[in-house]
């Protein structure tokens, strides 16, 4: 037997596990939600993928009403379109059904004995009216709209069954119809033009008697439907813990014993120098060593692609097995179309997968364009590192400087504190050469070679020489 409390806290999936994640685990069972937007700001499609997300049940069908704005078989057509759409429901655990003709003919007092039949007859688990503001224009006055929406609320509310009030509503809106003020929940669509680029939005403006994830979070359409990409927030598990005493080899010959037998096992480190000094060499080296040693590993490039990466790996990790590079798993993105939450989201989604243990993210100067502003870009890196620690992954981040030394640079010293180690690789000209060196700045919690050594690159990739064991 189901107790109250169950039938209080029933989520429903959205079809976007990213988006259940910012609900707390999907839209409340027997809710009533307004999903609001500008036209084209991707309302229809995710309603219409939480429909097929639940479309399980011919006895408690879906019921999909469009209105005046959006005619019944251009909805449907479009539909078609998604990957998650299927025929075979149609007709039986969802059903779409027109009323504009209806309400233009009868005006808004059509809805309400509409919508009590459909309960009487069909008993319908979900309920989405597209669009319901549109509803508005044919009120006779606010009066008759404000009595006729608290009569399709109170019918609705007494009944269990889930609905979605599509609408074109403005932020400002939310202060003026009276719809805002009766319903459950609220999430928001909206675009936003980020230079050349148009970039879309959602947030959750109210979920009654429920925590979510708040703030703004980045999302877009594919023929899949609606992809989300949670902003990336802190883990709140963070301060519980325990810290990994282990080393991990770097897979450069002459740098583990710089720092006493590697970098500390989930610490992230700074790979900082001019372009041509080895960054995205030793950054693969690291990768490497984790293939060797059975451990996944994760190369994230924003400049290269997969094919010039793999040939890369190839030159420095020889002859490795067909299992060592199995664990090998490589996301490169355009510089020029970056979007870091979208990017954050894959690399989690690769972290799941069994073994991944090193993260190498080439370059953050890229992710820091890509980013609205410094402070977002600081907040982002700061999580992305915990999340790393928690998880007990070892990460390198390599930064580009010009000049190479980041002391007197005050943005890239908001990026040096978060790292537990920072390696500067130099380039020095001496006698008429130029000569390539490293110098450990920084590393927490370890004895370490204070020194600058001159290094070389070869086809194997960085070796350093003359180290002096501290």
């Amino acid at each position: 037997m189901s107790h109250p409390r169950d039938a209080a806290t029933a989520r429903l999936a959205t079809g976007s596990r990213e988006l259940d994640q910012i609900l707390g685990g999907g839209i409340p069972a027997n809710s009533i939600n307004i999903i609001m937007g500008a036209p084209g700001s991707g309302k229809t499609a995710l309603a219409e993928e939480f429909v097929f997300a639940n479309a399980y049940d011919e006895h408690r069908p879906i019921l999909y009403f469009t209105t005046l704005s959006e005619p019944l078989d251009k909805v449907i057509r479009y539909l078609q379109q998604f990957r998650f759409f299927d025929a075979e429901k149609m007709g039986g655990a969802v059903r779409y059904e027109g009323l504009g003709a209806e309400l233009a003919e009868k005006g808004i007092g059509a809805l309400l004995p509409r919508l009590k039949t459909a309960i009487k007859t069909t008993s319908p688990k979900i309920i989405v009216i597209d669009s319901f503001k549109a509803i508005h224009d044919l009120a006779t006055s606010t009066q008759e709209m404000r009595l006729m929406l608290y009569e399709v609320a109170g019918l609705l509310a007494a009944y269990h069954t889930t609905v979605l009030l599509i609408g074109e509503y403005r932020s400002e809106d939310i202060a003026i119809f009276p719809e805002f003020a009766v319903v459950d929940g609220i999430i928001e669509l909206a675009r936003h033009s980020s230079g050349r680029r148009d970039e879309r939005y959602l947030r959750v403006v109210k979920l009654r008697g429920s925590s979510y994830q708040q703030g703004v979070h980045a999302f877009d359409i594919s023929a899949d439907g609606v992809n989300v990409y949670p902003r990336l927030v802190s883990p709140v598990e963070a301060a519980s813990y325990k810290r990994d005493v282990r080393r991990t080899a770097s897979g450069v010959p002459g740098l583990d014993p710089m720092l006493g037998g590697g970098f500390p096992t989930g610490s992230a480190t700074l790979l900082a120098g001019p372009t041509g000094s080895g960054k995205t060499t030793m950054g693969i080296q690291f990768i490497v060593e984790g293939l060797r040693r059975g451990e996944g590993g994760l190369l994230v490039n924003f400049q290269e692609n997969p094919t010039q990466l793999a040939h890369q790996v190839d030159q420095i990790g020889g002859a490795l097995d067909h299992d060592a590079r199995a664990r090998l798993k490589l996301l490169y993105y355009s510089a020029v179309e970056l979007s870091i939450d979208r990017i954050v989201v894959n690399i989690f989604q690769a972290l799941r997968q069994e073994g991944i243990r090193r993260v190498v993210i080439d370059a953050i100067g890229d992710l820091a364009i890509a980013a609205s502003d410094d402070t977002r870009m600081h907040d982002y890196l700061y999580a992305l590192v915990q999340h790393f620690a928690v998880m007990g992954v070892s990460s390198v981040l390599t930064l580009e400087t010009d000049p190479p030394h980041m002391a007197t640079n005050e943005a890239h010293g908001r990026i040096s504190h978060m790292t537990d180690n920072i390696v500067f690789l130099e380039l020095k000209p001496r006698d008429g050469v130029v000569r390539r060196t490293l110098r450990i700045a920084k590393a927490r919690g370890v004895a370490h070679d204070l020194q600058s050594h001159e290094m070389e690159i070869g086809g194997k990739g960085l070796r350093i020489d003359g180290v002096t064991v501290p």
